[in-house]
């Protein structure tokens, strides 16, 4: 299996960093739960201990003159039907590429996990368009593939007339997109939802800008998530703005924290640091960065992220911001015995890590 720009990665399982309570999968909305969207779960993590709140208690952690940046990608119903050897088999489209062509996984009869198509294949979709399927995109590995659609038509316009909201089988219904949604979502673009934002609601908005706390926003499209084992982050289009470059860079220099919201938050920040001078620079395009302990994170110093699986190549992310002792005592911190009930995944609870 390989990673972007055909680097190969193993393929052989580690041992997990901690292992996720049975029951613990958020399986909808925390709104279906009896709960507001800040009401789930805040673990704040600090070099000294581990507090358990809400998110609502956001602003008590933050201080005047720190930077929280959001990524304002909004999710789209990315999720087809297609005809394919006389059954129907699913097929996720998870970005498009500058050319017109669309970055797509295509995903068996049983919706257990993605199949693998021919090159030259054509298959069949909604709406009278057929999708020609090129060659593995980006190269290297065999999950992602390039198609053609014909005639040309426009991933955002269609899907949103044709697609439906990507679902995994630990949900336990057919969620609409507004639960997809963060409050600030503003330009259409990701195959999933950006989901460490979702617990943010206006009212935490307004009072951390009333504390003095900046907001600001970023956009990175994220692509679909459904990555195997040690599979690294696929290449993502992204725009960080002059106006947010400026911002982080003024609070950097009079000491406040860069605290992302999400790992593609992260990604994207520092995606745009120059490389010679460390500073954030208005930058749009694609980015293959991938953060780890060998790529640290230069700009952000502190992460609210949602609770990540423990193989998945988010924990590298995590750990290039707060580093491999503090990630690895949050996540026994709330796995422990003793601890509230978390729960994962993109309607589940969060974590502040403050490093």
């Amino acid at each position: 299996m390989g990673g972007p720009g055909g680097v190969r990665v193993s393929t052989a399982a580690p041992e997990p960093r901690f292992r996720r309570p049975a029951g613990s999968a958020a399986t909808g909305p925390p709104e279906a739960r009896g709960l507001a969207r800040d009401e789930v779960r805040l673990a704040i993590v600090t070099p000294d201990r581990t507090e358990h709140q809400q998110v609502r208690d956001l602003a008590r952690w933050l201080a005047p003159g720190d930077i929280l940046v959001v990524n304002t990608s909004a999710t789209l119903p990315s999720a087809v039907d297609v005809e394919r050897r006389g059954r129907r088999w699913g097929l996720h489209v998870s970005a498009e590429l500058d050319d017109g062509a669309w970055v797509v996984e295509l995903r068996s009869p049983d919706g257990l996990g993605p199949g693998m198509p021919e090159a030259g294949e054509i298959l069949r979709l909604p709406g009278g368009i057929r999708l020609r399927v090129d060659a593995p995109s980006p190269p290297g590995q065999s999950r992602l593939w390039r198609g053609v659609a014909l005639p040309a038509a426009d991933r955002v316009e269609y899907l949103i007339e044709h697609g439906r909201p990507i679902r995994y089988g630990y949900l336990d219904g057919e969620w609409p997109l507004s639960d997809l949604q963060n409050v600030y979502a503003a330009v259409p673009g990701s195959a999933e939802m950006p989901s460490a934002g979702r617990p943010l609601s206006p009212e935490v908005l307004v009072e951390l800008l009333a504390k003095g706390v900046v907001v600001a926003p970023v956009v990175l499209h994220t692509g679909v998530a459904s990555q195997e084992g040690q599979e690294p982050p696929q290449p993502e289009w992204f725009s960080v703005r002059d106006t947010t470059a400026r911002l982080v860079e003024l609070v950097r220099t009079h000491g406040g924290r860069v605290v992302a919201v999400g790992t593609t938050v992260t990604r994207a920040l520092e995606s745009a640091v120059h490389p010679a001078t460390g500073q954030v620079m208005a930058r749009t395009g694609w980015t293959s960065l991938v953060l780890g302990a060998r790529h640290p994170a230069r700009v952000v110093s502190g992460l609210l992220t949602g609770l990540h699986e423990p193989e998945a190549s988010h924990l590298d992310l995590l750990e290039a911001v707060a580093g491999r002792a503090l990630v690895d005592r949050a996540y026994a911190d709330i796995t422990a015995g003793s601890s509230p009930h978390y729960l994962w995944h993109e309607f589940g609870d969060s974590m502040l890590l403050l490093p």
